[in-house]
């Protein structure tokens, strides 16, 4: 058995080392090592108990930080966090070290510790159905199970009885014990040697404001000015006129639908003679326009030009090497391209027809549907009025009871009014009294104040005639001569002001020579800018002729080009929907429908009809782009071929020039 002296003192000392050991850093060797040095002070066998418990703590940390964290979750949830390494030894001794310590010098460690700490912890730890649970089960994760249970549950539970007693006096203990309070020594505070500040100059006080005499309100602001007048009686005038146009705009409703044919006729020719507004295309010389170029712009000009022409020579001396020309590939490209154009553009054209005859065939079956829904009308129309007639008897009934309501509210509110003006006119009488006696106590005041301020500025005058006193306090100050505080870096105020002057002139030598390279810099990259200038200017000039040759060859296809013949599909699928607009246009003549909707329906036709005329018009559009976009591209391949050759030379002889 080991004999320890205080049992407090060792378990506060295990558990400052387990708060410094950090695993990811030290080794348990390493650990214990430190610890030992630290622990030289103790005796041996208190040395050996400590460091054994150490060992033990790290060895077992995970069965024991089990029963720890479980015990935070459960009983210890108001417990300090802080304490989690003292628990932990607590745990570590009744597992491993209780044979060997016995009971009587464990419960000598417990009671050295705070009472109601070990009581919640020893009370948790040895529960028999903890123990034979949970606990188990969690530490057979570790170690065999019948390992656990015959070296550590055991045993545990055969000292469980023992344990058991020590665990209720300490409960006696805890119902006994009367709180000692511990009279700390309470510190007593020194004043500050600080000198003593000299007293500030009282400031002269402003003399006092006196109140002027309020003008009275002027009758003007209780009048409604004339602007407002004016104001109502324009908003009066516009809002009638809106009425107006509201009423004409209502009654006018339909008028843009129901337009007839016969107007149409009766229109004069010129008005249809008219000629459409065409935009002019704006015909820019692109040449003539002076373009401002900056630095970066006029070396990327340069740059692209250059790699233009070394590609052209490239592309040169592959011809001259025995390269295949592209033109017949070109051709048969042009060919294949225009076969695609064709069948894309009857395709469309097939799809846009389809669209129109299922169109058609819908209008067929909507009036139909018209037809249907008229006949269901009327029977909706005579059930309505029924309904009517019975609720404009309803509201009749609930009128009278209404008016009857509203006759005894309103002798209500006569008398209530009555009550009202007494009342006001008592408040009046009682709120002139008290501004009254509100005056008369504040003119007294403000006579006190100013007797006082009067005072104060006798006082502040004599103070200040006092302290303007002069006050001789000259002190010769010699520029020649040292601080005196005994550093080597230490000079005169003089010297400091030539060594700066000499500074000055050495910065401001060093600033001349810089300038001049800069300049000398600056020239060097104008005269650069300069030559790729004249360089590009002779590029831009060659690739004028080139494009100016392009825009007259598209000009010369674009006359050539004629539009494609139709596809019989598509000449089927325009007679299948002229003789489904005749059927419709009979069935509408069959129909006898009421002007409004007639109107209405025409309105829609007329409409369905543009849509109709705004999709052709797209359609031309579209085969138009297409057309001029595969022409384009064509035009593109053969004029870059014949730019190439031409260009090609023109490199050739500029190279040989600039040689």
């Amino acid at each position: 058995m080991v004999k320890m002296v205080s049992h407090g003192k060792h378990i506060a000392i295990i558990v400052e080392q387990l708060n410094k050991f950090n695993p990811e850093n030290q080794s348990m060797e390493d650990f214990l090592n430190e610890s030992a040095e630290v622990l030289q002070t103790l005796n041996m066998t208190d040395e050996n108990f400590v460091l054994e418990t150490l060992a033990g703590c790290i060895e077992y940390k995970s069965l024991l930080d089990v029963v720890v964290n479980a015990f935070f979750v459960r009983d210890g949830k108001h417990c300090l966090f802080s304490d989690r390494n003292l628990y932990a030894v607590i745990c570590y001794l009744a597992t491993f070290q209780l044979e060997e310590l016995g009971l009587q010098h464990f419960s000598r460690i417990v009671k050295s510790l705070d009472t109601a700490k070990m009581h919640k912890f020893l009370r948790f730890f040895f529960n028999a159905l903890n123990l034979n649970t949970w606990i188990k089960d969690e530490w057979s994760h570790f170690y065999d199970s019948l390992y656990v249970k015959e070296n550590w549950i055991d045993p545990l539970l055969r000292w469980q009885p023992k344990v058991q007693h020590m665990i209720e006096q300490l409960t006696d203990k805890l119902n006994n014990c009367t709180t000692i309070v511990k009279t700390s020594t309470v510190t007593q505070p020194k004043e500050f040697n600080l000198t003593v500040p000299k007293p500030r100059a009282i400031p002269i006080p402003l003399p006092i404001p006196v109140l002027e005499k309020s003008q009275p309100v002027p009758p003007s602001t209780y009048k409604s000015p004339k602007e407002k007048k004016q104001l109502e009686e324009i908003k009066t005038k516009n809002r009638r006129k809106a009425e107006d146009l509201l009423l004409k705009a209502n009654t006018n409703q339909f008028r843009c639908a129901t337009m007839k044919l016969e107007k149409e006729k009766n229109t004069p020719d010129s008005m249809k003679s008219k000629p459409t507004f065409q935009a002019q295309k704006i015909q820019s010389r692109i040449d003539n326009i002076p373009v401002k170029l900056n630095a970066a712009a006029i070396l990327r000009e340069g740059a692209l030009y250059q790699r233009k022409m070394e590609q052209e020579l490239k592309r040169i001396e592959n011809l001259l090497r025995g390269a295949r020309d592209p033109s017949e590939f070109l051709e048969w490209q042009k060919q294949m391209r225009g076969k695609d154009l064709e069948e894309q553009l009857a395709e469309i054209e097939c799809k846009r027809l389809q669209g129109k005859l299922s169109h058609e065939e819908a209008v067929l079956a909507h009036q139909n549907v018209i037809q249907e829904n008229k006949k269901k009308a009327d029977l909706m129309r005579e059930e309505k009025a029924e309904l009517m007639h019975q609720y404009a008897e309803k509201r009749l009934q609930e009128q009278k009871e209404m008016r009857e309501l509203v006759e005894q509210i309103v002798e209500g509110h006569k008398n209530a009014k009555q009550a009202k003006l007494k009342l006001q006119k008592y408040k009046q009488q009682i709120v002139q009294e008290v501004c009254e006696e509100n005056q008369e106590l504040l003119r007294q005041a403000l006579e006190e104040e100013e007797e006082k301020l009067r005072k104060r500025y006798e006082l502040i005058q004599q103070i200040r005639a006092i302290e303007s006193l002069p006050s001789l306090k000259n002190k010769f100050v010699d520029l020649t001569e040292t601080g005196g505080h005994g550093l080597i870096c230490e000079m005169s105020i003089v010297e400091l002001r030539e060594r700066l002057a000499l500074l000055r002139e050495t910065q401001k030598a060093a600033e001349e020579e810089k300038r001049d390279q800069i300049i000398h810099e600056k020239q060097a990259k104008e005269q650069l800018l300069l030559d790729k200038l004249d360089q590009i200017s002779v590029f831009r000039a060659e690739l004028g002729r080139a494009a100016a040759l392009k825009q007259e060859e598209k000009k010369r296809k674009s006359q050539s080009d004629e539009r494609p013949v139709k596809d019989e599909r598509i000449l089927n699928l325009q007679q299948k929907i002229i003789e489904k607009t005749m059927e419709r246009k009979k069935q509408a003549e069959l129909l006898k429908i009421t002007p409004q909707k007639t109107s209405i329906t025409s309105a829609k036709n007329s409409l369905h009809q543009d849509h109709w005329k705004e999709l052709e018009e797209s359609r031309e559009r579209q085969f138009k782009i297409l057309q001029h976009g595969f022409m384009a591209r064509e035009t593109a391949q053969k004029m870059a071929a014949y730019e190439a050759a031409k260009s090609g030379a023109t490199v050739c002889i500029l190279r040989s020039k600039i040689k």
